[in-house]
């Protein structure tokens, strides 16, 4: 019965992001692009994305022995990359919406974007790898630099914030020297695109650009600037075929989730591991599809969120830190494992999954409210924690 409970989280989530919502009536829209609306819905997918990282560990179907799978969280696997994507659009869409809203806004742009992320990545990076010598692992002085410089990742879950900086330094540079605003638009899509097909040419491996999850959702940076750059034209369309939009975009979910799921069994991503002669052609072929499914569930909970105001006091909580969370949860997702990021034997694993979801978050949350303190206080940011006004955009 014990191990049952893990299907409970299929009740909670839901009431998670129900809880307190409001349906705007007749006539009337929310701005499913507000600050409030976007950042209660990032907090709802970090929980979600914990899950999947759970679900990775306990059932997953590369896992070997085959012993080792306890179901429950089946759902999550192969679903981590639809839910990055939503956190990618914003940061697109917030970019561009603030540089036209906010006066100066380039000015320290590095120190307001792009640190913060890298500050993020090294701090946690240093608490693994300090993780990784408690719990026993070996390393050289080459493995400790690689690990250090996060080359190799010492935090198997900070790709993200390794990929996020260069595209916030490409829209840096685009929109500072490039004074036609589509020109710079432009740039940067090109940019996020010469990564992608980039990234489809290398093999999976053990350092940077190691996998498809690299760079099978970061097209969503530019289409979140593109939506942003036309948002006045598109949201009234959307409005007055809201009903077909929303419809289509629904229904249309699953089926090109299975068409996606279809095209990584026909066509995979490592066709290098039979030594596929056309392995970089069989990966665009299953990114495109992947492509599709990211851009529609994006586009369904924008649309969703207009008719729909999700928000309570335990998302707006979490939407204050998801990257935190996003970074830190890991640690103890490695600890309550089998082995720690594969290598040596984790010192508190659990078997029980549902018990494993409660000592990963009850653990994750109060050191993401750490760590967002101390990130703070080396930003010089320890006295503001207001996240603005509900009717702000997302930016």
């Amino acid at each position: 019965m014990a191990k049952q409970l893990i299907y409970s989280v299929y009740f909670i989530l839901p009431v998670l992001l129900l809880w307190n919502a409001r349906p705007a009536g007749r006539g009337q829209w929310n701005d499913s692009l507000s600050l409030e609306q976007t950042k209660a819905f990032q907090g709802f997918l970090a929980i979600c994305i914990m899950l999947h990282h759970i679900g990775q560990k306990t059932c997953a179907s590369w896992l070997f022995p085959k012993s080792r799978i306890v179901p429950g969280l089946e759902f999550f696997v192969p679903i981590g990359y639809v839910m990055v994507a939503f956190f990618v659009f914003f940061n697109g869409y917030g970019a561009y919406k603030s540089f036209h809203t906010k006066k100066d806004y380039l000015n320290g742009f590095v120190k307001k974007r792009i640190l913060p992320v890298v500050l993020a990545l090294y701090s946690t990076t240093l608490i693994f790898f300090v993780a990784r010598l408690l719990v026993g692992e070996k390393m050289d002085l080459n493995g400790a630099l690689l690990y250090l410089s996060s080359i190799k990742l010492c935090n198997p879950y900070t790709w993200y914030v390794i990929v996020l900086p260069f595209f916030y330094l490409a829209f840096y540079l685009a929109f500072k020297f490039i004074k036609k605003d589509g020109l710079a638009v432009a740039v940067v899509a090109a940019f996020v695109i010469g990564y992608m097909l980039v990234g489809t040419t290398i093999d999976h491996n053990d350092y940077l650009i190691r996998g498809e999850w690299w760079w099978n959702c970061v097209h969503l940076f530019p289409v979140g600037i593109v939506f942003a750059k036309y948002e006045d034209k598109i949201v009234p369309h959307l409005r007055k075929y809201f009903w077909v939009y929303v419809i289509v975009a629904v229904l249309a979910l699953y089926p090109l989730y299975i068409l996606s799921v279809n095209a990584q069994n026909v066509f995979s991503y490592y066709g290098e591991n039979w030594g596929a002669p056309d392995t970089v052609l069989r990966r665009r072929i299953t990114l495109l599809t992947q492509v599709l499914v990211t851009l529609d569930f994006v586009f369904a909970a924008i649309l969703l969120g207009m008719k729909v105001k999700i928000g309570n006091k335990f998302l707006k909580f979490m939407g204050t830190i998801t990257l935190e969370f996003y970074l830190i949860h890991g640690l103890f997702v490695e600890f309550c494992d089998h082995t720690f990021d594969g290598g040596v034997k984790s010192p508190f694993p659990i078997k029980n999954v549902f018990l494993y979801v409660l000592v990963v978050f009850a653990l994750g949350v109060p050191s993401a409210i750490l760590l967002k303190k101390l990130h703070g206080l080396i930003l010089g940011k320890g006295r503001s924690g207001k996240n603005g006004k509900s009717v702000q955009k997302a930016a």
